[in-house]
């Protein structure tokens, strides 16, 4: 997400980095480039204005014209100011309140909404310790209440039976009472999605919402549709009283227009962000984090809360003891990590939080993917026990047949032997500082071991 904005904008801050002094044209410069990212990136007219004049009014005071590092006050600035454009704060999910709480999805079809109440289900049990039931009070798509099903199956998550002869107010109250029979901590229900924003939908959710009384009513809004997100979420708001959007398939859009307008044109937080279409891709909301992506600055600290949720410790735990009792680092163990960084939603996934990412050459980043994971896993499941526990044996006979196991060249066992060799050497470097072991007592056993990345 935010890659074109990010790119821009990247770009133009970075002319600035280098000056000594900064007059009022060579900001108005600055800005109008800003300014044309923005629209690029297909922001809504009435936010790229406000930004624009709040930024200008800063950067021409005196704290960035007689700042000692211009240049850098003027980046914190944007960075400041988009932070508020897009919320300021992460805002969490009300849920203090009597058990069930009540959580109503609205959206328009094909936003991903089902998915969604799946995500956020899992999300909640995971990282909120919640039991949750799930009901569907869509009775117009055949194959909606189905799909849910099996989706409440996936997560763990209770769910509420209904079909479509049934009225979905009735649903939603049914739903919630057998939250409160079976003592869930929280019930999310399911709504109909449309084509379009129309008066019978709108007249349907409201007597919906009247009947359960959410404590939460979330949009959910497909970020690749851009400003017009921003639109259709303002229309739902005047309907219903929104407490926040889930933007979802950010992980599509390379603009991020629907991120910065939402806020600004509703009012309303965005909550949540889809990632993915798995249902373990579904991230809170961090104006700030976000932004620092965009500036190319990273996101580090969700990358370790992302660790900390995903990663295996007890394999982590168990790879640190097996080095420290002089045992090697073999073909096993970097299948492992292989895995453990799938986990984390791949390769991509974990680049886009790293600071400076943003700067590598377009042509350099399109190499390192994630399908390059599945390819290296494929040629070690191709090898005997083994020939994984001691790489070393791994000789021309060898090679051509793990080649045929798994439908590739010798070269690219060679070259996977060779990135092993490199992870390998890393490891035992570590090992023989005690850099594992500081790793695991500085993140609180928390962050997974081996840094190596299959680049």
């Amino acid at each position: 997400m935010f890659d074109s904005l990010s790119e821009r904008l990247g770009s133009t801050l970075q002319k600035l980095r280098g000056h000594g002094r900064l007059t009022e044209s060579n900001i108005q410069e600055s800005l109008r480039e800003v300014r044309m990212a923005l629209l690029e990136a297909d922001v809504a007219l009435p936010v790229v204005k406000a930004f624009i004049e709040r930024v200008k009014e800063r950067a021409t005071g005196q704290d960035v014209l007689r700042s000692l590092t211009p240049g850098q006050a003027l980046i914190k600035v944007v960075n400041d100011e988009l932070v508020v454009v897009m919320g300021e704060a992460n805002e969490s999910l009300n849920l203090n309140m009597q058990p069930p709480a009540v959580i109503l999805m609205a959206g328009l079809q094909g936003a991903g909404k089902t998915t969604s109440v799946a995500k956020l289900a899992r999300w909640l049990k995971e990282s909120q310790r919640k039991s949750v039931m799930v009901a569907s009070a869509d009775v117009y798509r055949p194959a909606a209440i189905e799909q849910l099903k099996t989706l409440a199956n996936e997560v763990d998550a209770h769910f509420f039976p209904s079909d479509g002869s049934q009225d979905p107010v009735d649903i939603a109250k049914a739903a919630v009472e057998q939250a409160k029979l079976q003592f869930v901590d929280v019930v999310i229900i399911d709504t109909a999605g449309r084509l379009h924003v129309d008066d019978e939908m709108m007249g349907e959710i409201k007597q919906i919402h009247a009947a359960i009384t959410p404590v939460e009513t979330l949009f959910t809004v497909d970020s690749m549709t851009g400003q017009d997100a921003a639109v259709t979420a303002q229309a739902f708001n005047e309907a219903l009283p929104l407490t926040g959007v889930i933007l979802t398939k950010t992980d599509g859009d390379a603009r991020g227009g629907a991120a910065l307008s939402i806020r600004h044109i509703t009012g309303k937080p965005i909550k949540f962000m889809g990632v993915g279409e798995k249902t373990t891709a579904l991230e809170p909301f961090h104006p700030d984090r976000v932004v620092s992506r965009i500036l190319g600055m990273g996101d580090v600290l969700s990358l370790v809360e992302e660790a900390q949720r995903k990663m295996d410790t007890g394999s982590a735990e168990q790879l640190a003891k097996k080095l420290k009792k002089g045992k090697g680092f073999d073909l096993e163990d970097f299948r492992d990590q292989l895995r453990q960084m799938g986990k984390m939603g791949g390769i991509g996934s974990m680049l886009d939080k790293l600071p400076g990412v943003g700067a590598l050459p377009a042509a350099a980043k399109q190499q390192v993917n994630d399908k390059e994971l599945l390819r290296l896993e494929a040629i070690i499941n191709s090898m005997t026990k083994r020939e994984r526990q001691r790489p070393d044996i791994i000789k021309g006979s060898r090679k051509k047949r793990i080649a045929a196991g798994c439908g590739m060249q010798i070269q690219d066992v060679n070259r996977l032997l060779k990135q092993f060799a490199q992870m390998q050497k890393m490891m035992k470097k570590m090992n023989q500082k005690g850099g594992m072991a500081k790793m695991m007592r500085g993140l609180g056993g928390k962050f997974p071991m081996g840094g190596g990345m299959p680049f």
